[in-house]
Order: C-alpha cells, then structure tokens, then sequence
C-alpha cells in the first residue's frame, strides 16, 4: 500500500503516535521524563513548535507547527521514536513483542503513525480540543483538569480554556480526527 502524506511548508500538523501493541507504559515517570528529554534534544536540530500536546499510556497526541519552508515531519518522528527507543526499558516493562524479539527489534511503537494537516482555524480548534479532551474519552480522567500529561494547564493559565472545560459531559468529535 502506498502512503499519500500531505506535506506543506510551515505547515500546522496533528499526529497520534501509539505504542506496539498498544502496551501502557509512556505514563511511567521516567518514560515521561524520557519522552521531554527526547523532544527537546530533537527541537535543537530540528526545530517545532508543540502546540498542544497529551500523554496517554498507550498513545499519544499532539499539534505541531514547523518553520517556514520544511515540511520535514517524518524525521523528526524518526529522531524521537529512535532515541525514545534506545533509551527505554522495554525488557523490564514488558515493551517487547515475542516476534519482533526474535528479530533483535525492541517494539516500542507502532511503525506508523496518523498525522493530518491542519487546513484552517475550525479544523485546528476541532483537533485542540480533542487532544485536550482524550484523557475523559479513554477514562483516565473525570474531567481534563485532571489528567497531568496534557497541555491543558498551560491553556488554562493563558485563559484559553476555563477551569472546568470539558467536565461532566461526553463530548464527540468526527470520526476522522484521532485515528487511534
């Protein structure tokens, strides 16, 4: 099969990056710690902005923006699943699948990953709030505000998002957003 990417320049993107198997240990405080050290050594070399960003055990989401004039994603997935990989424990987490094992492969994540560029402001606010509101869909969390892997605090700090947004009530999104 052949992956079509859409790929524009300064372009914002939307990516789910979920593990192999779907296996829960990115919310392990040193895979969290990990997984900040790894993005920041990655923005050096290849600068992004993360926009809006959530950690899940098995999966993760996020909006980034890069610079003007590259479009280059996929190696920068490359550089933080590698370095992610190399550094992590998989054999003390459980992380390795017996067939990849076999190969000498540490299965960590899944070999591909969703992204979907953003084509305007609906599309961009759609994608934001359902990053900021998985944590209540999978039912890690009561309400947004209670989930700490999430650029939701720094939103509310900046009076993007009220306190309570999200609380109490199911929210449903498309069915193309997410891909998980």
């Amino acid at each position: 099969m052949e992956y079509r990417r859409l790929r524009k320049e300064g372009g914002t993107y939307f990516f789910t990056v979920v593990t192999h198997e779907r296996r829960h240990f990115l919310t392990l405080p040193e895979h969290v710690e990990l997984l900040r050290t790894v993005l920041r050594e990655v923005m050096k070399t290849y600068p992004f902005v993360i926009v809006a960003f959530v950690l899940l055990p098995d999966h993760l989401h996020c909006i980034w923006t890069l610079p003007p004039g590259d479009s280059d994603y996929s190696t920068r997935w490359r550089l933080v699943k590698s370095h992610f990989t190399r550094e992590c424990l998989p054999v003390a987490h459980g992380q390795i699948s017996p067939s990849r094992a076999m190969k000498g492969e540490k299965a960590v994540w899944q070999r591909r990953s969703w992204e979907h560029t953003i084509r305007d402001q609906d599309d961009f606010n759609r994608h934001f709030d359902y990053i900021h509101y998985n944590p209540v869909k999978h039912g890690y969390a009561i309400a947004p505000k209670d989930w700490a892997y999430s650029s939701f605090h720094t939103y509310v700090s900046e009076g993007i998002y009220d306190i309570h947004w999200g609380a109490n009530i199911e929210m449903l999104f498309d069915g193309s957003i997410g891909a998980e």
